[in-house]
């Protein structure tokens, strides 16, 4: 599938529910895992159905390449206040930033519809979500670090939300990735 780019409309709409898990959502999820697990320059963490012009409330999310395909349906995400012990810090992410003192931290974001363009967002350390699988069951559960980054970002797609607009709300700063005369990477700030 083809990973579509700002601004298509479908990128700045709520997607809609899924009453019903059939075998065309299961062969759309498939579809989904192999577009993510097949995104380079950047490599992508996330993909939410409205990045491939499905106005559906689902995303997956692989965290690392040895990691497993996590699937969520029809989230609801609650961003927790309190701070990650260390054992649920350990239990939930992989991520070695996840610093238990702060509520919240400042990473630079990208997204892979859309190219080049990274930013500094302040997630929540600490999110509960519930979710249904592409089995129809129905979890609850709390995640922190670097997971709960990519769900805030993910859930930020179902709601029509780009992580630019988190940048702004926050007044941090916009870059773009850009090649320099050796081929290196260089991020430019964007002035808004």
């Amino acid at each position: 599938m083809q990973i579509i780019q700002a601004p298509n409309e479908v990128l700045s709409k709520q997607a809609e529910g899924i009453k019903k898990i059939d075998k065309k959502i299961l062969n759309f999820i498939n579809e989904m895992k192999f577009t993510l697990e097949h995104t380079f320059d950047p490599e992508g963490v996330g993909l939410a159905a409205p990045q491939v012009n499905k106005s559906l409330q689902i995303f997956v999310v692989k965290e690392s390449k040895k990691a497993p395909f996590q699937i969520f349906i029809n989230p609801i995400l609650e961003p927790l206040k309190e701070t990650l012990s260390k054992t649920q810090a350990n239990l939930n992410t992989t991520s070695e930033s996840t610093s238990p003192k702060k509520k919240k931290e400042t990473q630079l974001e990208g997204c892979l519809s859309l190219k080049d363009i990274w930013g500094e967002v302040k997630r929540a350390p600490k999110v509960k979500l519930t979710w249904l699988n592409e089995k129809g069951e129905k979890h609850e559960d709390i995640f922190g670090g670097f997971f709960a980054t990519i769900l805030q970002h993910e859930y930020d797609h179902l709601q029509g939300v780009l992580f630019p607009k988190r940048v702004l709300e926050q007044k941090g700063k916009l870059y773009k990735l850009k090649r320099g005369k050796d081929g290196k990477e260089v991020f430019e700030e964007i002035k808004i």
